[in-house]
């Protein structure tokens, strides 16, 4: 369907399209009239469960800037954006895993509020009178009668505010305090010029993160400063401008290695003043993404939450490295700052990368990323290399220049393998062997459990090579979170089989053998008794009195029922352990019948799987562990599962546009948003696309017609289309299937053989 007919209907049609569509006069200001593809965005998806790096607005792509306003603070789970919350109480700049900072607030000065003003600064707000879409935000401050805009370049956060004409107009810094997951502190000010100012604060540790990371800022405005106050009981400066300032502009650059690189990032990603130009530059850089897909067919709410979910995986994950290259190293006992290696043109040659983990990233990023936007799976393996050449270790989720040791194993392994199976990655495969095998061993990090920063017992290496599974409990003690055994074993086991390709496509024989050999570990507990993995404790005797359905306890965030199937390299050998093929389809189709009955997850959120009742669901696709189950039909022969299965759970699920739901769990920067893509379209990789052809499974698309254009750095082909000729919600069933006019087997299709380009045709039925 054509863009300008989707408005039209959508104008009649959904009682949820966009806040900015109400104001032609808000429209004509910001150059939002002419409709682009990003505005099919519905940035408040799942607001009402937000996370702190969760909402983004006024942001570009992987920026280091991710601008918007906190209606909550004080915590990492439902700080931020949330939308139930009527409060604004200021527009911070990092919105990241572990990390946030810089906030400012806009306030009118009087007689009235001139003593409590440092501390008392917040105003109500209401979502009629705000705007929201990818690289912009407008909302209506009521206390002051400010009206606020924000929008961005990858560094630099460009605010507009529009005072009332007689107030007394300033802006309040807001640098000691608690934003998220961390506590700001040592803020510092100061004024530079009549135009500019500078500053830094320091962000504390958490257990997460126990190394301190100063944040550095630049300030520059249109209209001069009066003077800049500071009150001493908060910490908080005042900057004032004269009464006649109507409009006020102020960039604010930011770097984590010094002033001087912040300024710079201004100087080269904002140069000039026009505002309206810096969003028009978002919303075109956001829709050139976002338009590498383009579908048709589904209603107007579907194709408003496909571009919803498609932008979600592409905005987290945050820039740390300045314009120039300059990046916070913090892997060594002092920090640093690093410099990354340069093209000829004296610019970066990628960027470097903060993270939340990529646990569960084999279903996720690895197929999006590695077939619509391979440059940016490039950069990313480079930057977890430059983690490696600083530190010693690939990590796993970095913050603040150095490893959180966030969640289990060696989880960016299939995300490395994935890229070079795919040709994305071509050089120094030897030096990326190398370093991926250095986790896998002892003294890597599958040694370490999550957050485990001083020792290395927690991951269960050691008992993992000896006897071929993690015990639970760990009989060494505790040293670190999801310390459970069962699932460190299938996280291993799989990890190992994605290396040991790696190995065969690079001629290591006998290293292939070996990991091959430890990728069959997963069948060290399960139990063939009763037909589910179970723990084992370190004498080797099976949890007593076990049940699959308890949430944990010896599973990560899952129960045992939905984590027997997280066997992602060797589904035909589980089945096998099943007793067939049949059976094991068989096992899955009665646990499906079950996670109906709640929409197949553990309630609206990702707290909500510790509910007694949420939590002893068979299948959760509201966490990692047992999102992949719907495509393991297709491995065990029933194809017509997965393709009803996964467009039930589409259908219930996730197909909303509400800030009441959305991915009823955890949105872990990006991986249910790219989860929800790929089940849309249809396309996914049980196996994290590491085997050599990097296969695809062929599902049920929700859309008639789904175009993917081609990076023509990395792929011949051009375009590869998918038609689902009488496609509707009731014909979900493929009944003939065809590529480029040839019958397509097994519901299977290589990376190469769609990346030279073609089309794909479906027949579908009821």
């Amino acid at each position: 369907m054509e863009l300008n007919k989707i408005y039209k209907i959508g104008r009649i049609g959904v009682s949820l399209v966009l806040i900015f569509l109400v104001s032609c006069k808000a429209q004509k200001e910001v150059s939002l009239k002419k409709k682009q593809l990003s505005d099919m965005v519905y940035p408040q998806l799942d607001t009402e469960n937000s996370r702190w790096f969760y909402f983004s607005s006024a942001s570009r792509p992987f920026g280091m800037v991710n601008l918007n306003p906190d209606t909550e603070i004080n915590g990492d789970w439902g700080g931020g954006y949330k939308y139930t919350t009527d409060t604004v109480k200021g527009f911070s700049h990092i919105h990241e895993w572990q990390m946030s900072g810089v906030s400012v607030m806009p306030v009118t000065v009087s007689a009235e509020n001139k003593q409590t003003i440092f501390k008392d600064f917040y105003s109500k707000f209401s979502h009629q009178t705000e705007i929201i879409t990818p690289g912009y935000h407008s909302i209506k401050l009521n206390r002051y009668q400010i009206t606020a805009e924000l929008t961005s370049t990858p560094r630099v956060g460009f605010h507009k505010y529009t005072f009332p004409i007689k107030a007394q107009k300033a802006v309040l810094f807001n640098l000691n305090t608690i934003l998220g997951p961390c506590e700001n502190t040592n803020g510092k000010l100061e004024k530079n010029n009549d135009y500019e100012l500078s500053g830094s604060l320091v962000l504390s540790t958490n257990f997460r993160r126990p190394k301190p990371l100063t944040v550095f800022f630049k300030i520059k405005t249109n209209e001069p400063i009066t003077s800049l106050e500071i009150d001493n009981v908060t910490g908080n400066y005042l900057v004032n401008f004269h009464k006649t300032a109507e409009k006020i502009l102020m960039k604010v650059g930011i770097s984590y290695t010094s002033i001087e690189n912040a300024n710079n990032n201004i100087e080269t990603e904002l140069p000039h003043w026009n505002f309206n130009k810096t969003i028009s530059d978002s919303r075109k850089e956001w829709s050139d993404l976002l338009g590498r897909i383009k579908i048709e067919g589904g209603t107007v709410t579907d194709q408003r939450r496909f571009y919803t979910d498609l932008w979600h995986a592409l905005q987290g994950r945050k820039t740390i490295s300045d314009a120039n290259g300059a990046y916070p190293d913090n892997t060594g006992a002092k920090f640093r700052v690093g410099h990354l290696p340069l093209n000829a043109d004296g610019k970066p040659k990628f960027n470097h990368y903060n993270s939340d983990a990529f646990w569960g990233a084999q279903w996720t990023i690895n197929n999006l990323w590695g077939l619509v936007y391979p440059e940016i799976m490039e950069e990313f393996v480079y930057s977890l290399m430059q983690y490696y050449k600083d530190g010693g270790i690939i990590p796993r989720g970095p913050s603040g220049g150095n490893d959180t040791y966030v969640m289990t194993g060696a989880s960016a392994t299939p995300f490395i393998v994935s890229a070079i199976q795919k040709g994305i990655v071509k050089e120094d495969l030897e030096g990326i062997y190398t370093a991926l095998k250095k986790n896998h061993m002892p003294g890597g990090i599958m040694e370490k459990a999550g957050y485990e920063h001083n020792t290395n017992i927690g991951g269960g290496l050691k008992y993992y090579l000896e006897k071929g599974y993690v015990p639970y409990p760990l009989p060494d003690g505790n040293f670190g979170s999801h310390e459970d055994g069962v699932s460190q074993t299938l996280e291993y086991a799989y990890q190992d089989w994605t290396l040991a390709q790696l190995a065969k496509k690079l001629n290591h024989e006998e290293d292939y053998n070996y990991f091959m050999k430890r990728a069959e570990n997963y069948k060290n507990v399960f139990d063939a008794k009763i037909g589910w993995m179970r723990p084992k404790n370190v004498e080797g005797k099976w949890r007593e009195d076990y049940d699959p359905y308890q949430y944990e306890n010896g599973f990560i965030e899952s129960n045992g029922a939905q984590s027997t199937w997280f066997v992602p390299h060797d589904i035909e050998g589980l089945a096998a352990l099943m007793g067939g093929k049949e059976k094991a389809a068989a096992k899955l189709n009665t646990q499906f019948e079950t996670a109906k009955k709640q929409k197949y997850t553990s309630g609206t959120s990702h707290d909500a799987e510790l509910h007694p009742e949420f939590s002893r669901i068979p299948v959760n696709f509201g966490n990692q562990p047992s999102m992949q189950t719907s495509n393991i039909f297709t491995i065990l022969g029933r194809p017509d599962l997965t393709q009803y299965w996964t467009r039930n759970v589409v259908k219930e699920t996730f197909s909303g546009l509400s800030p009441a739901t959305g991915y009823n769990g955890d949105e872990d920067q990006g991986l249910m948003g790219s989860l929800n893509v790929l089940l849309k379209l249809g396309l996914f990789q049980m196996n994290g696309g590491t085997d050599k052809d990097a296969v695809y499974q062929i599902g049920s698309p929700i859309f008639n017609k789904i175009s993917i254009d081609l990076n023509p750095k990395y792929y011949t082909g051009k375009t590869f289309v998918i038609k689902a000729n009488n496609n509707n919600p009731e014909n979900v069933y493929i009944k003939d299937i065809k590529y480029n006019n040839k019958i397509v087997k097994d519901f299977t299709l290589s990376h190469k053989e769609i990346t030279n380009g073609g089309e794909l045709i479906l027949e579908m039925s009821n």
